[in-house]
């Protein structure tokens, strides 16, 4: 049986974590579809229920979101009723932008696929090696966590 291709490659760390990431996603997009959501809707949903009531800017900022896709997500998001976008109180000239009750709901659902997603991802580790995992994928990444 021949070797597989680009033995230099497969094994570079980063390559491997590219597949894994790739897999990540994929598994969390599906999860997240059954939901009728993509994922920069359930990262907007995320950062709206975390900051809010937050600046429509300062959201796109925070979640690293070009403004014109921004507008799209969240056009999405107020016409399914998951969020309301209103004049921010503290500056009128911006919007604000707070969670529904149903987008709260909406989200709670996305979050637990979102979970079962990650779970099927690590299901090769066991308790300990997944925190290990954890540990040193934040580390490496240059977050605090």
């Amino acid at each position: 049986m021949a070797e597989a291709p680009l033995p230099a490659i497969r094994s570079l760390p980063s390559w491997l974590l590219g597949r894994a990431a790739a897999r990540g996603r994929s598994l969390v997009a599906g999860a997240l579809a059954a939901e009728g959501q993509k994922m920069w809707h359930h990262v907007v949903l995320s950062a709206v229920r975390d900051l809010q009531p937050v600046a429509q800017a300062d959201l796109g900022r925070g979640v690293g979101l070009d403004p014109k896709d921004l507008v799209g997500v969240l056009n999405d998001l107020q016409s399914a009723g998951h969020v309301v976008r209103a004049p921010d109180p503290r500056d009128r000239r911006k919007n604000a932008v707070t969670l529904t009750d149903d987008g709260a709901r909406l989200l709670a659902r996305c979050e637990k696929a979102a979970r079962d997603a990650n779970d099927e991802l690590l299901a090769p580790l066991s308790a300990a090696e997944r925190d290990q995992f954890m540990g040193l994928l934040i580390r490496i990444s240059g977050t605090d966590g």
